[in-house]
Protein backbone atom coordinates (compact mmCIF):
# COMPACT_ATOMS: atom_id res chain seq x y z
CA UNK A 1 0.00 0.00 0.00
CA UNK A 2 1.52 3.05 -0.84
CA UNK A 3 1.74 6.18 1.05
CA UNK A 4 -1.14 8.16 -0.83
CA UNK A 5 -3.52 5.27 0.35
CA UNK A 6 -2.16 5.40 4.02
CA UNK A 7 -3.39 8.76 4.08
CA UNK A 8 -6.67 8.44 2.64
CA UNK A 9 -7.62 6.50 5.02
CA UNK A 10 -6.47 8.27 7.83
CA UNK A 11 -8.27 11.88 6.60
CA UNK A 12 -11.07 9.79 5.48
CA UNK A 13 -14.03 11.35 7.12
CA UNK A 14 -17.90 10.26 6.48
CA UNK A 15 -21.34 11.56 4.77
CA UNK A 16 -19.34 12.75 1.65
CA UNK A 17 -21.72 12.99 -0.72
CA UNK A 18 -19.16 12.03 -3.44
CA UNK A 19 -18.15 9.18 -1.70
CA UNK A 20 -22.07 8.32 -0.88
CA UNK A 21 -22.42 8.69 -4.26
CA UNK A 22 -20.11 6.16 -5.55
CA UNK A 23 -21.26 3.87 -3.24
CA UNK A 24 -24.45 3.88 -4.41
CA UNK A 25 -23.08 3.54 -7.74
CA UNK A 26 -22.46 -0.27 -6.97
CA UNK A 27 -26.10 -0.99 -6.97
CA UNK A 28 -26.49 0.69 -10.43
CA UNK A 29 -23.75 -1.35 -11.66
CA UNK A 30 -24.66 -4.78 -10.60
CA UNK A 31 -28.48 -5.16 -10.16
CA UNK A 32 -28.67 -5.07 -13.78
CA UNK A 33 -27.27 -8.86 -13.56
CA UNK A 34 -29.88 -9.37 -10.63
CA UNK A 35 -32.78 -7.73 -13.40
CA UNK A 36 -31.53 -8.59 -16.63
CA UNK A 37 -30.39 -11.88 -16.70
CA UNK A 38 -31.59 -13.82 -13.66
CA UNK A 39 -35.01 -12.39 -13.98
CA UNK A 40 -36.27 -11.40 -17.59
CA UNK A 41 -33.54 -12.68 -20.04
CA UNK A 42 -31.94 -15.43 -19.68
CA UNK A 43 -34.08 -18.06 -17.92
CA UNK A 44 -35.98 -17.87 -21.53
CA UNK A 45 -33.07 -17.74 -24.08
CA UNK A 46 -31.83 -21.18 -21.69
CA UNK A 47 -35.26 -22.94 -22.61
CA UNK A 48 -35.09 -21.97 -26.17
CA UNK A 49 -31.65 -23.12 -26.66
CA UNK A 50 -31.53 -26.06 -24.92
CA UNK A 51 -33.00 -29.56 -25.38
CA UNK A 52 -36.50 -30.27 -23.63
CA UNK A 53 -34.69 -33.34 -21.81
CA UNK A 54 -31.33 -32.91 -20.57
CA UNK A 55 -29.67 -35.89 -19.22
CA UNK A 56 -27.08 -35.42 -16.42
CA UNK A 57 -24.88 -38.81 -16.08
CA UNK A 58 -27.64 -41.38 -15.85
CA UNK A 59 -31.22 -39.54 -15.11
CA UNK A 60 -33.11 -37.65 -17.14
CA UNK A 61 -34.57 -34.41 -16.44
CA UNK A 62 -36.77 -31.44 -18.20
CA UNK A 63 -34.30 -27.88 -19.01
CA UNK A 64 -36.55 -26.21 -16.62
CA UNK A 65 -35.80 -28.94 -13.88
CA UNK A 66 -31.99 -28.40 -14.67
CA UNK A 67 -32.18 -24.66 -15.06
CA UNK A 68 -33.70 -24.71 -11.06
CA UNK A 69 -31.32 -27.07 -9.83
CA UNK A 70 -28.06 -25.31 -11.20
CA UNK A 71 -29.97 -22.28 -9.07
CA UNK A 72 -29.87 -24.21 -6.40
CA UNK A 73 -26.04 -25.38 -6.88
CA UNK A 74 -25.12 -21.54 -6.94
CA UNK A 75 -26.96 -21.12 -3.59
CA UNK A 76 -25.29 -24.05 -1.77
CA UNK A 77 -21.83 -22.66 -2.54
CA UNK A 78 -23.39 -19.13 -1.77
CA UNK A 79 -24.73 -20.25 1.10
CA UNK A 80 -21.80 -22.30 2.54
CA UNK A 81 -19.39 -19.02 2.04
CA UNK A 82 -21.48 -16.49 2.85
CA UNK A 83 -20.71 -16.31 6.96
CA UNK A 84 -17.11 -16.88 5.64
CA UNK A 85 -17.41 -13.67 3.86
CA UNK A 86 -19.13 -12.02 6.23
CA UNK A 87 -16.07 -12.42 8.85
CA UNK A 88 -13.67 -11.20 6.24
CA UNK A 89 -15.98 -8.06 5.42
CA UNK A 90 -15.49 -7.44 9.02
CA UNK A 91 -11.46 -7.61 9.23
CA UNK A 92 -12.14 -3.90 7.12
CA UNK A 93 -8.20 -4.46 5.45
CA UNK A 94 -8.94 -6.52 2.15
CA UNK A 95 -12.71 -5.20 1.58
CA UNK A 96 -12.15 -3.47 -1.93
CA UNK A 97 -10.22 -6.15 -2.79
CA UNK A 98 -12.69 -8.36 -2.54
CA UNK A 99 -15.60 -6.34 -3.61
CA UNK A 100 -13.38 -5.98 -6.48
CA UNK A 101 -12.44 -9.69 -7.14
CA UNK A 102 -16.22 -11.34 -6.55
CA UNK A 103 -17.27 -8.08 -9.33
CA UNK A 104 -14.53 -9.47 -11.83
CA UNK A 105 -15.48 -13.29 -11.06
CA UNK A 106 -19.13 -12.36 -11.47
CA UNK A 107 -18.42 -10.30 -15.03
CA UNK A 108 -16.38 -13.23 -16.37
CA UNK A 109 -19.33 -15.39 -15.75
CA UNK A 110 -21.63 -12.67 -17.71
CA UNK A 111 -19.31 -12.56 -20.62
CA UNK A 112 -19.27 -16.25 -20.51
CA UNK A 113 -22.73 -16.58 -21.81
CA UNK A 114 -21.88 -14.89 -25.26
CA UNK A 115 -20.61 -18.24 -26.39
CA UNK A 116 -23.62 -19.96 -24.94
CA UNK A 117 -25.45 -20.89 -28.41
CA UNK A 118 -27.27 -24.11 -27.06
CA UNK A 119 -26.41 -27.50 -26.42
CA UNK A 120 -22.97 -28.39 -27.49
CA UNK A 121 -21.84 -24.98 -25.10
CA UNK A 122 -24.14 -26.44 -22.04
CA UNK A 123 -21.67 -26.50 -19.93
CA UNK A 124 -20.45 -22.98 -20.92
CA UNK A 125 -23.62 -21.36 -20.44
CA UNK A 126 -24.35 -23.33 -16.48
CA UNK A 127 -20.67 -22.39 -15.53
CA UNK A 128 -20.84 -18.95 -16.58
CA UNK A 129 -24.19 -18.41 -15.11
CA UNK A 130 -23.31 -19.93 -11.76
CA UNK A 131 -20.17 -17.63 -11.56
CA UNK A 132 -22.15 -14.69 -12.21
CA UNK A 133 -24.63 -15.59 -9.34
CA UNK A 134 -21.67 -16.20 -6.79
CA UNK A 135 -20.12 -13.17 -8.13
CA UNK A 136 -23.10 -10.99 -7.40
CA UNK A 137 -23.79 -12.65 -3.83
CA UNK A 138 -20.35 -12.39 -2.61
CA UNK A 139 -20.01 -8.85 -3.51
CA UNK A 140 -22.96 -7.42 -1.65
CA UNK A 141 -21.71 -8.62 1.34
CA UNK A 142 -17.99 -6.47 1.29
CA UNK A 143 -20.40 -3.50 -0.74
CA UNK A 144 -22.92 -3.62 2.36
CA UNK A 145 -20.15 -3.51 4.65
CA UNK A 146 -18.74 -0.35 3.62
CA UNK A 147 -22.07 1.60 4.94
CA UNK A 148 -20.96 1.83 8.65
CA UNK A 149 -17.37 3.31 7.12
CA UNK A 150 -19.01 6.07 5.02
CA UNK A 151 -21.73 6.90 6.70
CA UNK A 152 -22.86 7.65 10.04
CA UNK A 153 -26.04 5.81 11.65
CA UNK A 154 -28.66 8.56 11.38
CA UNK A 155 -27.61 7.94 7.47
CA UNK A 156 -28.06 4.81 7.08
CA UNK A 157 -31.72 4.30 5.97
CA UNK A 158 -31.66 7.39 3.28
CA UNK A 159 -28.17 6.12 1.83
CA UNK A 160 -29.27 2.33 1.53
CA UNK A 161 -32.49 3.53 -0.01
CA UNK A 162 -30.56 5.52 -2.60
CA UNK A 163 -28.29 2.68 -3.34
CA UNK A 164 -31.91 0.64 -4.03
CA UNK A 165 -33.24 3.41 -6.30
CA UNK A 166 -29.55 3.77 -8.09
CA UNK A 167 -30.49 -0.06 -8.65
CA UNK A 168 -33.86 -0.07 -10.09
CA UNK A 169 -33.01 3.19 -12.18
CA UNK A 170 -29.78 1.84 -14.14
CA UNK A 171 -31.22 -2.00 -14.14
CA UNK A 172 -34.56 -0.76 -15.64
CA UNK A 173 -32.84 1.71 -18.55
CA UNK A 174 -30.47 -1.33 -19.58
CA UNK A 175 -33.62 -3.57 -20.03
CA UNK A 176 -35.30 -0.89 -22.13
CA UNK A 177 -32.34 -1.20 -24.35
CA UNK A 178 -32.24 -5.03 -24.57
CA UNK A 179 -35.90 -5.20 -25.08
CA UNK A 180 -35.50 -2.67 -27.89
CA UNK A 181 -32.20 -4.66 -29.60
CA UNK A 182 -34.45 -7.75 -29.17
CA UNK A 183 -37.83 -6.78 -30.85
CA UNK A 184 -35.51 -4.28 -32.99
CA UNK A 185 -32.20 -5.49 -34.08
CA UNK A 186 -31.94 -3.99 -37.31
CA UNK A 187 -31.87 -0.73 -35.73
CA UNK A 188 -28.46 -1.83 -34.00
CA UNK A 189 -27.35 -3.71 -37.07
CA UNK A 190 -27.97 -7.36 -36.06
CA UNK A 191 -29.42 -10.17 -37.83
CA UNK A 192 -33.08 -10.24 -37.15
CA UNK A 193 -32.72 -14.44 -36.73
CA UNK A 194 -30.45 -16.37 -34.04
CA UNK A 195 -29.36 -15.98 -30.80
CA UNK A 196 -26.92 -12.98 -31.18
CA UNK A 197 -29.12 -10.36 -29.90
CA UNK A 198 -29.91 -12.33 -26.62
CA UNK A 199 -26.47 -12.96 -25.81
CA UNK A 200 -24.97 -9.52 -26.64
CA UNK A 201 -27.27 -8.49 -23.76
CA UNK A 202 -25.87 -10.95 -21.77
CA UNK A 203 -22.51 -9.39 -22.73
CA UNK A 204 -23.70 -5.39 -21.94
CA UNK A 205 -24.88 -6.73 -18.78
CA UNK A 206 -20.80 -7.72 -17.73
CA UNK A 207 -19.71 -4.39 -19.43
CA UNK A 208 -22.36 -2.55 -17.52
CA UNK A 209 -21.27 -3.88 -14.38
CA UNK A 210 -17.74 -3.59 -14.58
CA UNK A 211 -17.95 -0.39 -16.16
CA UNK A 212 -19.99 1.42 -13.38
CA UNK A 213 -17.95 -0.64 -10.70
CA UNK A 214 -15.23 1.28 -11.71
CA UNK A 215 -16.95 4.63 -9.62
CA UNK A 216 -17.22 2.82 -6.18
CA UNK A 217 -13.60 1.27 -6.68
CA UNK A 218 -12.29 4.83 -6.93
CA UNK A 219 -14.06 6.43 -4.56
CA UNK A 220 -14.66 4.37 -1.58
CA UNK A 221 -12.16 3.88 0.74
CA UNK A 222 -9.03 1.99 -0.41
CA UNK A 223 -7.71 -1.31 1.36
CA UNK A 224 -5.37 -0.90 4.92
CA UNK A 225 -2.75 -3.19 5.91
CA UNK A 226 -4.59 -3.41 9.00
CA UNK A 227 -6.20 -6.53 10.12
CA UNK A 228 -5.10 -8.77 7.74
CA UNK A 229 -3.05 -10.91 9.67
CA UNK A 230 -6.08 -11.71 11.44
CA UNK A 231 -7.83 -12.63 8.04
CA UNK A 232 -7.94 -16.30 8.70
CA UNK A 233 -9.41 -15.69 12.30
CA UNK A 234 -12.17 -13.83 11.15
CA UNK A 235 -12.78 -15.63 8.46
CA UNK A 236 -13.67 -18.27 11.19
CA UNK A 237 -15.52 -15.93 13.51
CA UNK A 238 -18.31 -15.59 10.78
CA UNK A 239 -19.22 -18.96 10.95
CA UNK A 240 -18.65 -19.11 15.12
CA UNK A 241 -21.27 -15.81 15.09
CA UNK A 242 -23.81 -17.70 13.48
CA UNK A 243 -23.79 -20.78 15.93
CA UNK A 244 -23.55 -18.07 18.52
CA UNK A 245 -26.97 -16.79 17.15
CA UNK A 246 -28.27 -19.97 17.12
CA UNK A 247 -27.57 -21.24 20.76
CA UNK A 248 -29.17 -17.63 21.83
CA UNK A 249 -32.41 -17.90 20.04
CA UNK A 250 -33.21 -20.61 23.01
CA UNK A 251 -35.06 -18.67 24.99
CA UNK A 252 -36.53 -15.89 22.45
CA UNK A 253 -39.68 -17.28 21.69
CA UNK A 254 -41.26 -15.09 19.50
CA UNK A 255 -37.84 -14.58 17.34
CA UNK A 256 -37.49 -18.29 16.39
CA UNK A 257 -41.52 -18.57 15.17
CA UNK A 258 -41.24 -15.37 12.86
CA UNK A 259 -38.03 -16.80 11.64
CA UNK A 260 -39.71 -20.30 11.14
CA UNK A 261 -42.11 -18.05 9.38
CA UNK A 262 -39.76 -16.24 7.55
CA UNK A 263 -37.92 -19.48 6.19
CA UNK A 264 -40.85 -21.12 4.89
CA UNK A 265 -42.22 -17.99 3.16
CA UNK A 266 -38.87 -16.99 1.69
CA UNK A 267 -38.89 -20.76 0.03
CA UNK A 268 -41.77 -19.88 -1.83
CA UNK A 269 -41.27 -16.33 -2.58
CA UNK A 270 -37.51 -16.09 -3.91
CA UNK A 271 -38.03 -19.71 -6.01
CA UNK A 272 -41.23 -17.46 -7.62
CA UNK A 273 -39.38 -15.00 -8.29
CA UNK A 274 -36.46 -16.67 -9.98
CA UNK A 275 -38.84 -19.39 -11.46
CA UNK A 276 -41.33 -17.34 -12.76
CA UNK A 277 -39.77 -16.95 -16.29
CA UNK A 278 -39.11 -20.53 -16.76
CA UNK A 279 -42.80 -21.48 -16.19
CA UNK A 280 -44.15 -18.53 -18.77
CA UNK A 281 -42.35 -19.56 -21.13
CA UNK A 282 -42.62 -23.86 -20.96
CA UNK A 283 -46.37 -23.27 -20.54
CA UNK A 284 -47.93 -20.21 -22.07
CA UNK A 285 -44.83 -19.68 -25.00
CA UNK A 286 -44.00 -16.48 -23.45
CA UNK A 287 -41.18 -14.83 -25.53
CA UNK A 288 -38.27 -12.99 -24.41
CA UNK A 289 -39.73 -9.72 -25.67
CA UNK A 290 -43.12 -10.79 -23.44
CA UNK A 291 -40.74 -11.64 -20.10
CA UNK A 292 -39.29 -8.66 -20.06
CA UNK A 293 -42.36 -6.09 -20.47
CA UNK A 294 -43.57 -8.89 -17.08
CA UNK A 295 -40.52 -8.01 -15.36
CA UNK A 296 -41.16 -4.14 -15.85
CA UNK A 297 -44.56 -4.58 -14.69
CA UNK A 298 -43.46 -6.20 -11.48
CA UNK A 299 -41.07 -3.34 -10.95
CA UNK A 300 -43.19 -0.58 -11.16
CA UNK A 301 -46.25 -2.52 -9.13
CA UNK A 302 -43.41 -3.47 -6.60
CA UNK A 303 -42.95 0.36 -5.68
CA UNK A 304 -46.51 0.83 -4.89
CA UNK A 305 -47.40 -2.40 -3.47
CA UNK A 306 -44.00 -1.83 -0.75
CA UNK A 307 -45.84 1.74 0.36
CA UNK A 308 -49.38 0.35 0.23
CA UNK A 309 -48.37 -2.50 2.78
CA UNK A 310 -46.25 0.14 4.94
CA UNK A 311 -49.37 2.21 5.27
CA UNK A 312 -51.16 -1.05 6.43
CA UNK A 313 -48.50 -2.05 8.83
CA UNK A 314 -48.72 1.34 10.51
CA UNK A 315 -52.73 0.90 10.90
CA UNK A 316 -52.68 -2.90 11.81
CA UNK A 317 -48.77 -4.15 12.34
CA UNK A 318 -46.28 -5.52 10.52
CA UNK A 319 -47.54 -9.23 11.29
CA UNK A 320 -51.02 -8.36 10.02
CA UNK A 321 -49.11 -7.02 7.08
CA UNK A 322 -47.41 -9.92 6.10
CA UNK A 323 -50.09 -12.21 6.99
CA UNK A 324 -52.19 -10.83 3.77
CA UNK A 325 -49.13 -11.00 2.08
CA UNK A 326 -48.89 -14.86 2.55
CA UNK A 327 -52.55 -14.92 1.58
CA UNK A 328 -52.17 -12.99 -1.94
CA UNK A 329 -49.38 -15.47 -2.44
CA UNK A 330 -51.07 -18.81 -1.74
CA UNK A 331 -53.69 -17.08 -4.51
CA UNK A 332 -51.03 -16.48 -6.81
CA UNK A 333 -49.92 -20.33 -6.64
CA UNK A 334 -53.41 -21.44 -7.11
CA UNK A 335 -54.14 -19.05 -9.90
CA UNK A 336 -51.18 -19.76 -11.53
CA UNK A 337 -51.53 -23.53 -11.44
CA UNK A 338 -54.94 -22.46 -13.32
CA UNK A 339 -53.74 -20.48 -15.53
CA UNK A 340 -53.79 -21.03 -19.57
CA UNK A 341 -54.13 -18.06 -21.09
CA UNK A 342 -51.21 -15.87 -21.42
CA UNK A 343 -53.47 -12.18 -20.85
CA UNK A 344 -54.27 -13.42 -17.72
CA UNK A 345 -50.56 -14.22 -16.85
CA UNK A 346 -50.44 -10.35 -16.76
CA UNK A 347 -52.68 -10.16 -13.82
CA UNK A 348 -50.56 -12.88 -11.77
CA UNK A 349 -47.33 -10.54 -12.97
CA UNK A 350 -48.74 -7.72 -11.19
CA UNK A 351 -49.84 -9.40 -8.04
CA UNK A 352 -46.73 -10.44 -7.39
CA UNK A 353 -45.14 -7.07 -8.14
CA UNK A 354 -47.75 -6.00 -5.71
CA UNK A 355 -46.77 -8.68 -2.89
CA UNK A 356 -42.65 -8.74 -3.99
CA UNK A 357 -41.42 -5.40 -2.60
CA UNK A 358 -43.64 -5.43 0.40
CA UNK A 359 -42.43 -8.87 1.65
CA UNK A 360 -38.91 -8.37 1.58
CA UNK A 361 -38.78 -5.07 3.08
CA UNK A 362 -41.28 -6.15 5.75
CA UNK A 363 -39.38 -9.04 6.48
CA UNK A 364 -35.74 -7.09 7.32
CA UNK A 365 -38.06 -4.49 9.39
CA UNK A 366 -39.99 -7.04 11.15
CA UNK A 367 -36.85 -8.90 12.23
CA UNK A 368 -35.40 -5.62 13.27
CA UNK A 369 -38.19 -4.85 16.08
CA UNK A 370 -37.93 -8.38 17.21
CA UNK A 371 -34.54 -8.20 17.92
CA UNK A 372 -33.79 -8.81 21.78
CA UNK A 373 -33.65 -5.02 23.37
CA UNK A 374 -30.50 -5.40 24.90
CA UNK A 375 -28.08 -7.11 22.29
CA UNK A 376 -25.52 -4.99 20.62
CA UNK A 377 -24.31 -7.63 18.02
CA UNK A 378 -27.27 -6.76 15.28
CA UNK A 379 -24.58 -7.46 12.35
CA UNK A 380 -24.38 -11.39 13.93
CA UNK A 381 -28.29 -11.55 13.72
CA UNK A 382 -28.28 -10.21 10.01
CA UNK A 383 -25.74 -12.28 8.91
CA UNK A 384 -27.62 -15.47 10.08
CA UNK A 385 -31.33 -13.79 8.76
CA UNK A 386 -28.77 -13.75 5.42
CA UNK A 387 -27.54 -17.43 5.61
CA UNK A 388 -31.72 -18.47 6.28
CA UNK A 389 -32.64 -16.72 3.42
CA UNK A 390 -29.86 -18.37 1.46
CA UNK A 391 -30.42 -21.99 2.42
CA UNK A 392 -34.38 -21.21 1.61
CA UNK A 393 -33.54 -20.66 -1.54
CA UNK A 394 -31.57 -23.62 -2.01
CA UNK A 395 -34.28 -25.82 -0.77
CA UNK A 396 -37.15 -23.88 -2.69
CA UNK A 397 -35.66 -24.31 -5.83
CA UNK A 398 -34.37 -28.04 -5.50
CA UNK A 399 -38.15 -28.59 -4.57
CA UNK A 400 -39.34 -26.81 -7.36
CA UNK A 401 -36.81 -28.78 -9.76
CA UNK A 402 -37.67 -31.96 -7.45
CA UNK A 403 -41.53 -31.81 -8.48
CA UNK A 404 -41.10 -31.24 -11.91
CA UNK A 405 -38.51 -34.30 -12.40
CA UNK A 406 -41.58 -36.67 -10.21
CA UNK A 407 -44.72 -35.38 -12.09
CA UNK A 408 -43.36 -34.28 -15.08
CA UNK A 409 -45.53 -30.95 -14.91
CA UNK A 410 -43.96 -27.85 -14.29
CA UNK A 411 -47.44 -26.16 -12.90
CA UNK A 412 -47.12 -28.77 -9.72
CA UNK A 413 -44.32 -27.56 -8.72
CA UNK A 414 -45.51 -24.10 -8.51
CA UNK A 415 -48.73 -25.18 -7.12
CA UNK A 416 -46.39 -27.21 -4.12
CA UNK A 417 -45.20 -24.07 -3.27
CA UNK A 418 -48.20 -22.90 -1.78
CA UNK A 419 -47.70 -24.88 0.61
CA UNK A 420 -44.73 -22.74 2.18
CA UNK A 421 -46.69 -20.03 2.12
CA UNK A 422 -49.73 -21.87 4.25
CA UNK A 423 -47.73 -23.58 6.62
CA UNK A 424 -45.51 -20.23 7.16
CA UNK A 425 -48.94 -18.55 8.63
CA UNK A 426 -48.69 -21.41 11.57
CA UNK A 427 -45.74 -20.04 13.49
CA UNK A 428 -46.16 -16.24 11.92
CA UNK A 429 -49.80 -15.73 13.49
CA UNK A 430 -48.80 -16.94 17.17
CA UNK A 431 -45.76 -14.08 17.09
CA UNK A 432 -46.75 -11.65 20.14
CA UNK A 433 -44.92 -8.61 20.72
CA UNK A 434 -44.67 -7.16 24.24
CA UNK A 435 -42.33 -3.87 23.50
CA UNK A 436 -43.73 -3.01 19.99
CA UNK A 437 -46.54 -2.69 18.16
CA UNK A 438 -45.71 -4.32 14.88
Amino acid sequence: MSHNDQLTDITFSKNDPKVLNGWAMFDWANSAFALVITAAIFPAYFLEVTDDTIQVFSLEMSNSSFYAFCLTLAYILIAIVSPWLSGIADAGGKKMWFLKFFTTFGVIGCLALLWFRGMPTLWIGTIGFIMAMIGFAGGLVFYNSYLPEIATEDKYDRISARGFAFGYVGSVLLLIINLTMLQKPEWFGLPSEGTLPARIAFGMVGLWWIGFAQIPFRRLPKDTNKGSDKMRVLAKQGWQEIKKVWYNLSGQTNLKRFLYSFFCYSMGVQTILYMAGTFAKTELGYETSDLIIIVLILQVVAIGGAYLFAMISEKKGNIFSIAIMLLIWVLICIMAFLVHQKNDFYLIAAAVGLVMGGIQSLSRSTYSKLLPKETVDTTSYFSFYDVLEKIAIVLGTFTFGLAELITGNIRYSVLILSVFFIISLIPLLRVKITHAKI
